[in-house]
C-alpha cells in the first residue's frame, strides 16, 4: 500500500468513526480475523482489533448504538456521551493506520484523523437532533438505518480501494461542514430569536 492508499484507508476510517465507531473497529476487526483483508508489515498495530476480546466488545457496542440510535431522543442523549469517544477513537485508527515513524507525522495524523471524526460526530449529532423534531417516529429510524448502510458500504470500499473512499470520504467531510456551519446557523438565529 503506497502512501495515497493509507492516507485514504487512514482518512475513510477516521471519517466513519465519527458516526459508527464500535461498528468501525468490529467490521475492520472481522474483516482482519476472516482474512478478507491482509495488512501490510508496518500495520500490524491493528492487528489488535481483529483480538477477540476486541471484537467482542465492539460487537456489544455495536449493538448498544445500533438500537440507541434508533430511538428517539436516545439517540441524541448517546450522540453526547461519545463527543469525546468517536473522535479520539478516530484519531487512535488514523493513527494506527497512517504509523509514521516521525512524531511530527504522527501528531499530525492524530489532529487530522480526530478533526474528521469530529466533524463527521458533529453533523451527525446534529442532523439527528433535528430529525428528533420531526413529528413522525419513522424518520429517525429511516436515518439510522441509511447510516449504518453508508458505515458498512464505505468500510468495505475503503478496505478494497482506500482511494475511492478517500474521494467520498473528503465529499463527506465537505458536506458534514457545510451541515455544521448550517446547524450553526440555524442555533444562533433560535438563540437571538429567544433574547
Amino acid at each position: 500500500m503506497g502512501i495515497v492508499e493509507l492516507l485514504g484507508l487512514a482518512g475513510s476510517v477516521s471519517l466513519i468513526a465519527g458516526w459508527r465507531l464500535y461498528l468501525t473497529v468490529f467490521i475492520t476487526g472481522l474483516a482482519m480475523r476472516l482474512g478478507w483483508i491482509s495488512l501490510p508489515e508496518h500495520l500490524q498495530l491493528l492487528d489488535a482489533l481483529a483480538n477477540p476480546w476486541v471484537l467482542a466488545i465492539s460487537a456489544l457496542g455495536a449493538l448498544a448504538e445500533f438500537f440507541a440510535d434508533k430511538i428517539l431522543w436516545l439517540d441524541s442523549i448517546w450522540d453526547t456521551i461519545h463527543t469525546v469517544i468517536r473522535p479520539l477513537g478516530g484519531a487512535l485508527l488514523a493513527l494506527a493506520v497512517v504509523d509514521a515513524g516521525d512524531p511530527a507525522w504522527q501528531v499530525a495524523i492524530f489532529l487530522l484523523g480526530g478533526g474528521a471524526a469530529l466533524v463527521s460526530h458533529g453533523a451527525k449529532a446534529g442532523a439527528r437532533a433535528l430529525v428528533n423534531t420531526s413529528p413522525e417516529p419513522v424518520s429517525n429510524a429511516v436515518v439510522s438505518t441509511g447510516e449504518d448502510i453508508a458505515t458498512g458500504g464505505l468500510l468495505f470500499l475503503a478496505f478494497a480501494h482506500p482511494v475511492a473512499a478517500m474521494i467520498i470520504a473528503s465529499l463527506l467531510l465537505i458536506l458534514c461542514l457545510v451541515l455544521v456551519y448550517k446547524g450553526y446557523g440555524l442555533w444562533r438565529k433560535i438563540v437571538s430569536s429567544g433574547s
